[in-house]
């Protein structure tokens, strides 16, 4: 078996924050093995992120939902890459039925981290997952050799990693601006009111809207992101909005495209966000992000960002992890309130106005 790789397969997570933060195993593969090709197997859906990653040569179509078996699509599907040269594949989701299409397609050099049963799929297991604190650590580390990859200290620390990096078109984001009538004369700051996650996420709309209230009375703009799913949320938030300020207030959930919302993204001087795929999208643009954080932590995946503040509560109940809150009441998102979120604003937004007067 060959230990350098010529053509890379990635078995691709299946969340966009995932699928964001993949991208630092995918910049360290390419920083070593500059000349070879890295195809990446995911939803569709993901196409739109992975097509903003310049590392990425190729995004194929997993045609499979979430916990879906269907031994004969897997099976066909692997026969199918088996003609395509790969010698290695990277499985990053830790379940069984993720190792079986690299199997089927014989590809000789098959790494990933021990999951369930998972032995005899694998033909690089590695055992000490939880010796790496960050999620993107355990990516990165899969890219270096086993016996190297003793915990978090192999690597230098979080910010010794190739952060993820989305390039934007600027074409494409011109043509974005245009369809949505959209112009750049005040500074854009992006809120990001929704997560798929659960209601144990969503910091409340009243917040938001206050926070929207505030910036645009400031001389910003603001430009409401999320899915169709969040279309409630944006609605509900700008009926909340003062009349004299929605003139400069945008609603785009549901409206825009996942590669649209990316590009328009990139156009934000600042987003707030909760944890969420949007909130790792805006830190892989270069953004600067305020990530706020429920039921949630970010000790396992913080927004990779250079100007970025985690915002939450110290309440003994969080982080719990759960969807929704098990006592009912949500006090880790509504004993937040608007002023703290608004001081990290103003301490970021000075942050960037002297790093720009002394370049």
């Amino acid at each position: 078996m060959s230990n350098e790789p010529t053509k890379i397969l990635i078995i691709g997570p299946s969340w966009v924050g995932d699928m964001v933060m993949s991208q630092s195993l995918y910049r360290t593969l390419k920083q070593q093995y500059p000349m070879a090709d890295i195809d990446v197997l995911a939803p569709a859906w993901c196409k739109p992120v992975l097509d903003r990653m310049p590392e990425v040569s190729k995004a194929i179509d997993m045609p499979l939902g979430h916990g879906q078996l269907c031994l004969k699509t897997r099976y066909q599907l692997g026969k199918h890459l088996s003609k395509q040269g790969y010698s290695h594949a990277y499985v990053l989701p830790n379940s069984a039925k993720s190792a079986l299409i690299p199997l089927i397609a014989r590809i000789p050099n098959r790494i990933g981290w021990k999951g369930e049963m998972r032995y005899g799929l694998l033909t690089d297991v590695r055992h000490n997952r939880k010796k790496f604190k960050y999620m993107v650590e355990r990516y990165v580390a899969l890219s270096h050799p086993k016996k190297d990859m003793l915990g978090s200290e192999s690597l230098g620390g979080l910010d010794k990693l190739a952060y993820p990096k989305l390039e934007i078109p600027e074409v494409e984001r011109n043509q974005a601006l245009k369809k949505f009538e959209l112009n750049l004369s005040r500074a854009i700051v992006g809120l990001c009111p929704g997560a798929e996650f659960g209601p144990s996420k969503q910091w409340p709309i009243e917040y938001f809207a206050e926070v929207a209230n505030k910036l645009t009375e400031q001389g910003y703009q603001v430009w409401i992101f999320g899915s169709k799913n969040d279309q409630s949320i944006g609605s509900s938030l700008v009926s909340l909005i003062k009349d004299d300020n929605k003139a400069h207030v945008v609603n785009l959930t549901g409206s825009c495209s996942l590669v649209e919302a990316i590009d328009l993204i990139s156009c934000c001087e600042t987003v707030i966000s909760n944890d969420s795929g949007a909130m790792h999208v805006a830190a892989a643009l270069g953004t600067s992000v305020i990530g706020i954080y429920g039921s949630t932590s970010p000790d396992y995946t913080p927004p990779l960002a250079k100007d970025v503040a985690i915002l939450s509560t110290n309440i003994e109940c969080r982080p719990c992890f759960e969807r929704e809150c098990p006592y009912g009441h949500l006090k880790c998102l509504k004993e937040l309130p608007p002023k703290v979120i608004l001081d990290a604003f103003d301490k970021l937004s000075s942050s960037q106005t002297n790093v720009n007067t002394r370049n």
